[in-house]
């Protein structure tokens, strides 16, 4: 009997402390969000998430706080509400790595004060909207399991997301993407987005990235880029994850991927390589920063005057960049290294990269030019094969000193080899289709260029509040070397018939840009709302620009110099720049009001002509901007710029080229700068109980004295251009963005609707027959859509695009070109028994035809798939794709430049099958 009541007495024990394991609790403590009053008596309650069925209630306490305990695992809603007061509402999770929640404090704001704008605070709220950035909750949109945060961005309001993972956010792109607000792989977002899971992302932030000198003082250096920082959940920082994918299919077409990344709390390394030949994998990077360090601060640019701009022509170096145009093959891999230690004292962050793409295809283009007196049609064939192999390394350490003095050191450098040829037959006639002129050249080069940057920034808050000094040191230096050969017969209309020509040369480039920058700035408060920030910069840049051309002496030999089309110049500038800015902060306020002012010594040496071209110049940038903070979930900011536009080295003293000979450009040393002015504006606003987003976007530039192209076309179809200074009328450019999105809640579907416009004004004159004529060219794009968002949980989902666009293309000289168009795309999957799922996408593109175009242009690009998922977690699919499914993938474009309309069509990649395997491994948090 005593072994029996033992017996029962133990499994008792082993019961209640097993039963105790798995007890959970929730606490907090409320108060008035105004007057930080405790709020007692206030009804708290615990709500079962998958059906909001009550599980615990209770009342805060006469301190305000609350505690609910014997909680089981699982996914709850803490339901907070006092009399007049908006309700607090929050989605939790009880499990093993969160077994307690602790709110901390809970602020509630009465009804009167928020009227409609009803605030639920918490984790769920979709949108925050803190200044200038916008935070998006992933737990507030529709995740699948191994969806990566490509997915998730879809689903964002103001947010596209092209077949080349290109990202545009509020009608602008998005340049970088970085994690936990440090880089990863550098120049490449897509390799964040196709393979960063979506179960890791705590929030995804937008907001324009300032340099950082700019974003220590807090005052806006004029340049920024659109970027988005993806933040990880703490308890997804530990551990492995990665993917393997494979695919082959019809006409040869293949792709292959693997990455692998490694997460120990603060430290991550991951290493990825890719192949294909399909144009949707390892296409993504270029050479957007190569010159200049992005971890420093935006110095001098629109001042200086680069030897590189412009000075090979058809031989400028391969960028590696894809663009829908061509065949394309690539190979790329990469490392990435990153650590925290010392206390996050230290940084380090490190990338690699190395990688190859070729690019070989056709582009036919027609083109008609509207003269004062004539017209003239111009057809162009080309064929390309162009091939770049890069690397890549970038490191960057960061230094806290101490709580007041810290320390980054940047540096990047490049070694590209990259190999072009390019063959084209053009013919110009003129309006009842009689020969002109044509030619038939083709082009070889072969390139190496190198590109090293290095940036220091030091920065330093001293003893009184807000008094802060900062340097920021750049040294950069780029070299291109290059040759080619250019073999070109050229045919042209005379008065005593049809002439040829030839031209056989070997050409060789020699570039080399070399500058140091160097910027001051300091901040004081003047008080407690107003401070001042005043910076001195200096910039000393030089140069060297060789270009020699030489023709045949023999039999492969080129030893003759060609001295009309060889060109050495050196180039030397000095550049000091000083200003302040006042920056006014009270409340939901901040003000910002100040100029900057530069002078710049320019030398030029002519080295074969033995001429020397000197200008010194003032540019004068004044800037204002506005922000007002309605709540956390509206905002407007307003801001202007002015900025002095110094004329370019290829409207100056072009290089000498004979490329194209019936298109030719000469300098003109006597140009003076052009003023733009800028003029920006954004809204925003969310509101949580309707999931409404309202986002409205312009900007208006208007530029006076401005540098035009003044263009002479002789009856045979050369055109000689040059330039000069307008300041009769204003060239204006114009952009507009709004869009408005919400739930639909009975039919639980997400609906919005957006406008665009942007377009531009310019001028420029024309010569045809000694007749000099004005034109006017307005070149405007309007659009409008509708996007419809539907997900239903392990069923299906659906995204939808659809919209009328209308181009309207206008010129004083000649004939008017305008369009209207539809665009359109759609994503949906539908879930089948047995884990097998239906995929598809298309997108649809129509351009009517115009005064001048009459050919109507249609094509709908068709994707579809058949996936079959296994394993438990799902994280094996097989996959049988059909890529264009209708075989429209046709290569087209439209493009409209002052008097002359251009039509094109272009090798693309067409209509194949594949089948894929993908297997996606993850070992982080909870897995």
């Amino acid at each position: 009997m005593r072994k029996i009541l033992l017996l029962l007495c133990l499994s008792l024990f082993f019961f209640i402390h097993a039963h105790g394991q798995n007890q959970h609790f929730v606490k907090g403590r409320i108060v008035d969000t105004a007057s930080t009053s405790i709020l007692i008596g206030t009804s708290v309650s615990v709500l079962r998430a998958k059906d909001s069925i009550l599980v615990k209630f209770t009342r805060a306490l006469a301190d305000g706080t609350f505690e609910i305990n014997n909680l089981q695992k699982g996914k709850y809603i803490l339901l907070v509400s006092y009399p007049k007061y908006a309700d607090f509402v929050d989605h939790f999770l009880l499990d093993s790595i969160k077994p307690n929640i602790n709110y901390g404090k809970i602020n509630l704001s009465r009804m009167a004060n928020i009227l409609a704008d009803v605030i639920i605070k918490g984790n769920r709220s979709a949108i925050r909207i803190k200044g200038d950035t916008t935070e998006f909750d992933p737990k507030a949109y529709h995740i699948k399991p191994n969806s990566k945060v490509e997915d998730l961005i879809k689903q964002f309001p103001g947010f596209q997301v092209d077949k080349y993972g290109k990202i545009t956010a509020q009608g602008k792109t998005v340049r970088k993407i970085l994690v936990d607000g440090e880089e990863f792989f550098g120049d490449d977002p897509t390799l964040v987005t196709k393979n960063l899971r979506t179960d890791m992302v705590e929030k995804v932030q937008l907001y324009d990235k300032a340099s950082d000198q700019a974003s220590f003082i807090g005052i806006d250096d004029g340049e920024k880029t659109k970027t988005i920082n993806i933040k990880l959940r703490e308890d997804k920082k530990q551990g492995y994850f990665g993917n393997l994918q494979g695919g082959y299919g019809t006409k040869d077409f293949y792709q292959g991927q693997g990455m692998f990344n490694k997460f120990l709390s603060k430290r991550k390394f991951s290493v990825y390589g890719i192949l294909g030949n399909n144009g949707t994998v390892g296409l993504g990077w270029g050479d957007r920063d190569k010159n200049g360090s992005s971890g420093g601060m935006a110095m001098l640019d629109d001042d200086t005057i680069d030897l590189s701009s412009g000075a090979g022509g058809d031989f400028d170096s391969n960028s590696g960049q894809y663009n829908g145009q061509g065949l394309p093959i690539a190979r790329t891999g990469g490392l990435h290294f990153d650590n925290k230690w010392n206390k996050d004292k230290e940084l380090l962050n490190t990338n690699y990269k190395i990688g190859s793409i070729r690019v070989k295809g056709n582009k036919n283009s027609i083109g008609r030019n509207n003269l004062t007196s004539a017209i003239q049609n111009n057809t162009s064939d080309e064929s390309f094969d162009n091939d770049m192999f890069r690397q890549k390394l970038d490191v960057t350490y960061e230094l806290k000193i101490d709580t007041t003095l810290g320390m980054k050191i940047s540096a990047d450098g490049a070694l590209k080899k990259s190999k072009t040829s390019n063959k084209y037959i053009t013919s110009t006639t003129d309006g009842d289709n009689k020969f002109l002129n044509s030619s038939n050249r083709s082009l070889t080069n072969t390139a190496n260029d190198q590109n090293f940057n290095l940036n220091v920034l030091f920065t330093k808050k001293l003893k009184k509040r807000g008094r802060t000094l900062s340097l920021n040191i750049n040294q950069s230096i780029n070299r291109s070397n290059s040759d080619g050969y250019l073999n070109s017969y050229n045919r042209r209309l005379t008065t005593t018939g049809v002439v040829d020509s030839l031209t056989n040369q070997f050409k060789v480039n020699d570039i080399e840009n070399n500058s140091f920058k160097l910027n001051v700035a300091y901040t004081e408060p003047l008080s407690k709302t107003l401070t001042v920030i005043v910076n001195y910069r200096v910039g000393l840049i030089n140069g060297k620009s060789d270009h020699r051309s030489f023709n045949q002496s023999g039999k492969d030999r080129y030893d003759i110099l060609d001295p009309l089309y060889s060109n050495n110049f050196k180039l030397d500038q000095t550049i000091n720049q000083g200003g302040a800015i006042f920056n006014y902060k009270k409340g939901k306020t901040v003000i910002n009001l100040g100029s900057k002012f530069s002078g710049i010594n320019f030398k030029q040496d002519d080295i074969y002509l033995k001429k020397t071209y000197v200008r010194n110049f003032v540019d004068f940038m004044p800037e204002a901007s506005y922000e007002y903070s309605f709540s956390q979930f509206k905002s407007l900011n307003i801001s202007y710029k002015g900025n002095t536009d110094q004329p370019s080295l290829d409207q100056l003293q072009p290089v000498r080229v004979n490329n194209d000979p019936f298109n030719v450009t000469i300098g003109n040393q006597d140009l003076r700068p052009s003023f733009s002015s800028n003029i920006d504006a954004s809204y925003s606003s969310y509101k949580v109980l309707t999931n409404q987003t309202i986002l409205l976007s312009g900007s208006y530039r208007f530029t006076t004295n401005s540098i035009i192209s003044d263009v002479t076309t002789d009856n045979i179809g050369k055109s000689t251009s040059t330039f000069i200074n307008f300041n009769d009328k204003m060239q204006t450019n114009l952009q507009l963005y709004g869009q408005i999105s919400r739930k639909i809640k009975f039919l639980d579907m997400d609906v919005g609707m957006n406008i665009d416009a942007n377009g531009t004004s310019s001028y420029n004159f024309i010569t045809n027959d000694e007749n000099r004529t004005l034109n006017n060219t307005k070149n405007y794009t309007y659009g409008s859509g509708v996007n419809i968002l539907k997900y239903k949980e392990k069923k299906y989902s659906f995204n939808f695009r659809f919209g009328p666009t209308f181009n309207m293309s206008r010129v004083s000289v000649g004939r008017h070109s305008d369009g209207w168009g539809w665009n359109g795309n759609v994503e949906g999957s539908v879930e089948l028994p047995g884990k097998f799922e239906i995929s598809t996408d298309g997108d649809y593109q129509y351009k009517g035809n115009t005064q001048v175009l009459t050919e109507r242009f249609e094509r709908f690009i068709w994707n579809a798939a058949l996936s079959k998922k296994f394993l438990k977690s799902e994280n094996l699919k097989f996959s049988l794709t059909v890529n264009d499914i209708l075989n429209q993938n046709v290569g087209f474009s439209r493009t409209a430049t002052n008097t002359t309309i251009n039509q094109s069509s272009y090798t693309t990649i067409r209509r194949y099958f594949m089948f894929s395997v993908v297997w996606d491994f993850n070992k982080m948090g909870d897995h």
